[in-house]
Formats: C-alpha cells, sequence, structure tokens
C-alpha cells in the first residue's frame, strides 16, 4: 500500500482511546462511546447491545465531542464539547430518538471548567464539579459540585475543596448523596467525601492518609461504596454501607496491582480491573464471599463493562492489531473468535490486522537497576532509524494498543520503542510513586536513555539516527532529552505541548490542576525554587546540537503556548536552529483528522532527515 494510501487508512480507521471507556445505559440495551477518525473530530455513537443494528451517530460536529454519561431512563446521553481543545466544556443532552440534536444544558465558551455530569432521576438536576465562584462567576483554583437547576437555571453550590484540585462529583443512582474527593491535606493524597444532594451533612467517609489516595465508586443500590485505597506498596479494596464506620475489606494482597474497580448496573458483582506487565487482566469479585474468576481474552485486553438483559456481556477490547472494539461475549467463554462486535469496526477500514505493527515485549534495567517495559514496533524492512515514543501522564502507562502514529511510523520504515518509565501506571505502586523520590526530569529521564542504550547494544537502533517525540510530559521527555543527552543518544526531538519552563507552565496552567505539579515536583516554585529551576529544559537550550520540531497547540490550557514563546526565545539568545509547526485550532494535543495528518507527515520528513 502506498504512504499516503496508509496513512488516509490510519486516519480514518475509526478509534476509541483507552481511555475514553464505552459506556453501557443503566437498563443494560445500549452501550455509547466515543470514537475518532469518523469524521474532522472525534464524536459519540450509540449501539444496541443485542447486536440486532450498526452503531448510530448521534453527534456530527467540527468539534471534539465526548461522551459524559447516560440520562436514568436510558433514552438518552450526556456530551461535552469545547472549542479547538481550551477543554472549557460546554454539556448537551442528545436523545437516541433524535440523533445529531443537542439540547443545551450548560452555558457556551464558560469561563471556567466542568468535570462531569450526570443527570439527577428528577432529570431536572444536573450534577457536575466546576472551578466557578457561585456568586461572582470568576474562575477559581478550588473546585465546587454543584447543583444545576434547569428552572430557572440557577446553581447551587453543595460543596467545595479547601485546596484547589481537579475532582468530580459521582452521584448514586437514587439521586441522593454523592461522592466527591479532595486533597486537601497533601497534593499527592485523595480523601473521599460525602454530601447529599440538598447541600447537608457534607463530610470526609474515607481518609487513609495525607500522602495516600483512595478512589470510590457507588454500588448501583445507592447504599454501599466500593473503595480502592492505597496501602503501603499496594491498593486493597474492599466495601462500605453508607452511614456505617469500617471498610470490609475483599482484595488485600500486595502482589496485586489493581487500577480501577467497579459493579455495573444489573449485577452485583465487582469488575476489578489490574495491570501485569502493561496487559490488562480482569476478573468479577463476589462481594459477599470474596470469591474471584478471573477473565482472560487469550490474546489482546478485555475489560468486562456491564451484563446485557440476555445474559451475555458487554466488554471494551484492543490491542495494537485490533482497534478498539465494544464486544458481546460469553463470560464463561470469553474467546476472541467467539465476540460480537457492537462497532462493526473492521468493516469501516480497508485494512487488515496483518497490516499492523504488533507490540513486542522489550525490557531493560536502568541506572539504578530498576527493571524497566516497554513495547517495541519494528517494520518489515530493515530499519531507517528509531524513534522513542514516550507517553503522557507521566503517571499514565502506554497499552498494547493501536496508535495511529506509531503505526504511520513503522511504516515508514522506523523502529518504534514506547517507554513505560517509572511513574507509570501498569506496574504496581511503588514503582509508579518512585517518579516522586527524584520529581519530574530526574531518573525517568535515565529511564529513557538506557532504553535507547539497550536498543543499540541489541542491534536494533544505530548510535546517531534515533529521534524522539511525545505529546504533554512526553514532549517535556524530548525537550529533557535534546538538552541533556548526547546526539549519538538522540539526534532529533519533536516536543508536542511539552513543558520548557517548570515555572511558567504552573503559572499558567489550568488552575484546577497546578496541585498535580506540586506533586510531582515536590511543593510550589516559591518551596522549592531550585529544582523547577534545575528541571526546566529552558535553561540548558545551549546544549541542543541536534535537530529541533517544537509543536504546540495555540488553544492549550494545560501547557500553555506560552511555555514555547519563552524557549523560543532563549533559542534565538543561543543562535540554535529550530522548526516550527503550530495548530491554532487544537488545545492539549493534536487530534483533528487534517491536522493530524499535517503532523505525521511533517514528523516522518523531519526523523528521515535527522536520520539520514
Amino acid at each position: 500500500m502506498k504512504p499516503e494510501n496508509y496513512l488516509d487508512a490510519l486516519l480514518t480507521l475509526p478509534g476509541i482511546d483507552d481511555e475514553l471507556w464505552p459506556k453501557v445505559s443503566r437498563d443494560g440495551k445500549w452501550v455509547a462511546w466515543t470514537w475518532f477518525h469518523t469524521g474532522p473530530a472525534a464524536d459519540v455513537y450509540v449501539a444496541p447491545t443485542d447486536g440486532s443494528e450498526p452503531p448510530t451517530r448521534l453527534t456530527d460536529t467540527n468539534q471534539n465531542t465526548f461522551l459524559v454519561s447516560w440520562t436514568p431512563d436510558s433514552q438518552a446521553v450526556i456530551v461535552e464539547q469545547d472549542k479547538d481543545g481550551d477543554e472549557r466544556v460546554q454539556l448537551f443532552r442528545v436523545e437516541l430518538a433524535s440523533p445529531l440534536t443537542l439540547n443545551p444544558l450548560t452555558e457556551p465558551e464558560p469561563n471556567y471548567y466542568i468535570r462531569g455530569g450526570t443527570l439527577h432521576p428528577r432529570e431536572n438536576w444536573l450534577v457536575y464539579a466546576a472551578n466557578r465562584h457561585p456568586e461572582t462567576g470568576e474562575e477559581l483554583e478550588e473546585t465546587y459540585i454543584y447543583r444545576h437547576e434547569f428552572d430557572g437555571g440557577e446553581r447551587i453550590p453543595l460543596a467545595r475543596q479547601d485546596v484547589g484540585g481537579y475532582t468530580e462529583a459521582k452521584l448514586n443512582a437514587q439521586g441522593t448523596h454523592i461522592l466527591y474527593f479532595r486533597n486537601d491535606l497533601h497534593p499527592a493524597g485523595r480523601q473521599i467525601w460525602l454530601v447529599g444532594i440538598d447541600g447537608s451533612d457534607d463530610h470526609e467517609v474515607f481518609n487513609f492518609g495525607e500522602k495516600r489516595k483512595v478512589f470510590a465508586e457507588w454500588h448501583p443500590d445507592g447504599e454501599r461504596v466500593l473503595v480502592l485505597a492505597e496501602a503501603d506498596t499496594y491498593r486493597r479494596l474492599g466495601i462500605w454501607t453508607l452511614g456505617g464506620t469500617d471498610v470490609r475489606w475483599i482484595i488485600d494482597n500486595p502482589s496485586r496491582d489493581i487500577q480501577f474497580a467497579f459493579v455495573p448496573e444489573g449485577c452485583d458483582e465487582a469488575v476489578v480491573v489490574e495491570n501485569i506487565q502493561g496487559r490488562v487482566h480482569s476478573s468479577f469479585l463476589n462481594l459477599e464471599n470474596g470469591y474471584e474468576v478471573f477473565v482472560s481474552a487469550q490474546k489482546g485486553n478485555l475489560i468486562p463493562l456491564a451484563p446485557t438483559p440476555d445474559g451475555a456481556w458487554v466488554g471494551f477490547y484492543y490491542s495494537a492489531r485490533q482497534p478498539g472494539d465494544v464486544v458481546r461475549f460469553e463470560r464463561e467463554n470469553p474467546i476472541p473468535e467467539k465476540f460480537v462486535t457492537l462497532t462493526r469496526v473492521w468493516e469501516r477500514t480497508s485494512l487488515k490486522p496483518e497490516q499492523l505493527a504488533p507490540a513486542e515485549d522489550f525490557r531493560w534495567n536502568s541506572v539504578d537497576g530498576l527493571f524497566i517495559h516497554g513495547w517495541l514496533y519494528r517494520p518489515s524492512t530493515e530499519a531507517r532509524g528509531t524513534i522513542v515514543y514516550v507517553h503522557g501522564g507521566p503517571t499514565y502507562h502506554s497499552p498494547d494498543f493501536l496508535n495511529a502514529q506509531i503505526q504511520f511510523f513503522v511504516s515508514q520504515g522506523f523502529n518504534v520503542l514506547d517507554p513505560n518509565y517509572r511513574g507509570s501506571t501498569g506496574y504496581g505502586l511503588p514503582f509508579q510513586q518512585s517518579i516522586l523520590e527524584d520529581g519530574w526530569g530526574g531518573r525517568e529521564q535515565e529511564d529513557l536513555r538506557t532504553g535507547i542504550e539497550a536498543l543499540v547494544e541489541a542491534g536494533i537502533a544505530e548510535a546517531g539516527k534515533i529521534g524522539m517525540t511525545g505529546t504533554s510530559y512526553g514532549g517535556y521527555s524530548s525537550w529533557w532529552a535534546i538538552t541533556h543527552f548526547p546526539i549519538e543518544i538522540v539526534a532529533a526531538a519533536a516536543p508536542i505541548c511539552g513543558m520548557t519552563d517548570l515555572v511558567v507552565d504552573y503559572e499558567t496552567t489550568r488552575p484546577d490542576i497546578r496541585p498535580y505539579s506540586e506533586e510531582m515536583i515536590g511543593g510550589k516554585p516559591d518551596e522549592v525554587p531550585e529544582r523547577y529551576y534545575e528541571r526546566s529544559p529552558i535553561h540548558f537550550v545551549k546544549n541542543i546540537k541536534g535537530n529541533l520540531l517544537i509543536i504546540q497547540g495555540g488553544q492549550d490550557p494545560n501547557v500553555t503556548p506560552q511555555n514555547v514563546e519563552d524557549v523560543v526565545k532563549a533559542l534565538k539568545q543561543h543562535d540554535i536552529v529550530y522548526e516550527r509547526l503550530t495548530f491554532e485550532d487544537e488545545g492539549h494535543g493534536i487530534y483533528k483528522v487534517e491536522n493530524q495528518r499535517t503532523l505525521y507527515l511533517r514528523l516522518v520528513e523531519f526523523f528521515e532527515k535527522a536520520c539520514s
């Protein structure tokens, strides 16, 4: 297949983001999801869980539109849409009976950020979190929990954080109580609070230490809560009853790496999702006796989502050679060959699985002996160079998942290493928390360097023909590499929406996510100024010897364009040659199809030149 045809195929292959799981309606009859690459921007689709009909498009716009939640009657969904990636979303209701009609629930282009959005069972209230002052309407660091009343449009503040930070409002199915979380005690911690729908009895219910995180999900009965809490070196899972005092722990095993757990509607068992070396392992957990049944798809990753009225299950299924799919499967016999696709994704593409590169395991030891794992993708012919693709977060991990950008690199003759450096999820709590020992710009960057050295030693990569790219923290790591590593290790870097000056980034980022920087770096800029300086690539641009391509979204509220404007001044001061590519209609990442086409072609051209 010609390169342009292959890229066309990749950019028209519908994709579900691995963090935007599909959602099953409360009655179990429908499943909805957000699809990329079916139009100029992301849109929301729905399909019956019995597989009787193909997907129906619910939204069709030129702006990214994401699924938020189902309405209680299972007849509509709540979706959010921002403008060119600025993350200031407006919420809409879309009826299954009237697809493509977006009914506004909140105002357009707000001056604050909304998180979530759940319709009350009476359907006259909408519950969400927003960093908006209830009286002045101004944007704040702190986030409020709101009950938005449709009659008159009044927003009733039910609760608020004492210290700024991201949070969500989780309303139980009966509409009586809301769970939300705070990090008032320490940026690295998370405590769960409970408030009534009328704003009464706002109080803390789960606190396992000021630096420990706890997560909570409602049981469908609205009386019980599934609790996932950090212990010393792992997370334990338990159940708590509304009004009770103690959590009854069900899984309390240091060898387990539980990432998430929930109880689907129509089920009294919990779905437990954990990761082993970057791959998903799921199970069904009996909440009474602790009996657990593990689910394995034999190949690929399968996450059970919910049961259907006819006894089957709906799941999210994916791998590097399997586009994210929503499937029907038999709980007792989850064999991929027997899955029934609800998205019918393979009918929408000319690509075949064999035209996609598989994710191979690649392992090495870092400078301190820490064991690091990543994914290696290789072309079918002799490689012309190697690209290190660094994931964002950093508290995220690259899964065995179809990444169009990586696949295009491979199709153009590049090896691609996708490393899960320290700080990544999916490798145990100590591994995830080890990034906090140094903070950003510490040994996690050495994990990347030693991974490259391991590739060279194995004869897979050639010194001087290695580039690096990534978005967000991957962009920061690309900046770090080009300013700190020798040209033999990284000859070219293409940071996408990456931080350059950590003080500027802290001061200009969304106010509700600043505590994440405090957690990762070890304090505020005025508390640890030396660390903010030492870990900011902008102060080391004079060391750049290789090729540099700077990529930025013009509306990015997370890593703002100020990062680029300031580093460009420093580059000019030191006479450093660079290239620049800005997408004015993008935010924190490049997502629109035509912009991705421009980006992927430019990246390949850039790395080809650097590796020649």
